[in-house]
C-alpha cells in the first residue's frame, strides 16, 4: 500500500460509500478486529480537517468497539470482494468471526486494523459522536421509513489521518 493525500483520491466519494460500500473496521481485543459493512457516510471537510462520517446503529456489535477505540478504518474494495462485504453486513461479530468467514487478510501496522485486499483505506481518528434521535428529523417520513423499529444511529465524526491505496 502507498500513502497518498485524501484530496488526490480520484474516485467519487458518494459512489464509493453508497454504491460500492466499505468495511468500517475497529479493533476487537478478542478477535483482532470486527468489520461492518457501511453504505451511509460522508467524506469532506469539517473543523478545518479532512473528515469521514459514519453511521452505526446502537444494536450493532461494532458500536461497542467504536465507543472503546479511538481509531477505525474505512476500507474500500473492488467488485470481486462484494460477497465479503455482503457477509459482513448481514452477520454480527457477536456471533461469527467475520474475518475467518470471508477470508480477508487483516493488517495491523496502523492505528486501526485494515484489510490487505482493500484498494483504498482511510485511517480515521474519532473526534465526536452524536446520537440521532427522533426529534432530529424535520421530515417525519425518514423516521417511518428507516427507523420504524427504533434502532437509531450514532454518527461518528473522524479526522482522516492517513490514506492508503493499493499499488
Amino acid at each position: 500500500m502507498k500513502e497518498i493525500n485524501i484530496r488526490d483520491v480520484k474516485e467519487n466519494a458518494v459512489k464509493l460509500i453508497a454504491d460500492d460500500w466499505a468495511l468500517l473496521t475497529a479493533a476487537d481485543g478478542e478477535k483482532g478486529c470486527n468489520p461492518m459493512t457501511v453504505s451511509w457516510g460522508g467524506i469532506g471537510e469539517l473543523w478545518g480537517r479532512d473528515t469521514a462520517t459514519v453511521y452505526v446503529r446502537r444494536s450493532r456489535y461494532t458500536k461497542q468497539l467504536m465507543d472503546k477505540e479511538q481509531y477505525f478504518s474505512l476500507c474500500f474494495f473492488d467488485k470481486s470482494h462484494r460477497d465479503a462485504l455482503s457477509f459482513c453486513g448481514s452477520h454480527s461479530g457477536r456471533d461469527v468471526d467475520k474475518v475467518k468467514e470471508t477470508g480477508l487478510t487483516p493488517v495491523y501496522d496502523e492505528k486501526a486494523p485494515y484489510f490487505k485486499e482493500a484498494s483504498l483505506v482511510l485511517i480515521c481518528r474519532k473526534e465526536a459522536c452524536l446520537y440521532l434521535d427522533e426529534k432530529s428529523f424535520a421530515d417525519p417520513q425518514i423516521m417511518t421509513k428507516w427507523y420504524a423499529d427504533g434502532d437509531m444511529h450514532y454518527i461518528y465524526f473522524s479526522e482522516i489521518e492517513k490514506v492508503l491505496i493499493s499499488e
